[in-house]
């Protein structure tokens, strides 16, 4: 199996940030694959906290309208560092709290059998 360097970003944000009425995670993956990034998937979580220290979960007799959100992306560490220069200008038009991780990984490419 071959593998390249590559670098993971984590966006961390809640289901209730929006950007120009549309939910934000969606505008990042659009970005995202505007941006030509080999993956991007966003996450569902099921409890956090984050700088605020409110609690959002999904515990039936407290359903949050927020629940935690992760957005994640892997390419190469030049596109990656481009595509979050991107993502924090979208953040700071949400006018939303965010925050983002940048961790190396190893990618394996697994093509479609023809």
């Amino acid at each position: 199996m071959n593998t390249t360097q590559g670098l993971r970003l984590r966006i961390y944000l809640g289901e209730a940030d929006h950007l120009e009425g549309a939910p934000l995670h969606q505008a990042l993956v659009t970005a995202a694959r505007q941006a030509g990034l080999a993956g991007c998937t966003v996450w569902r979580g099921v409890e956090s906290f984050g700088a605020s220290r409110a609690l959002h979960t999904a515990k039936v007799l407290r359903l949050s309208e927020d629940l935690p959100l992760v957005v994640e992306c892997v390419d190469t560490p030049e596109n990656i560092h481009a595509f979050a220069d991107q993502a924090a200008r979208l953040l700071r038009a949400a006018a939303c709290g965010g925050l983002a991780t940048l961790e190396p990984v190893s990618m394996a490419v697994f093509p479609p059998a023809s």
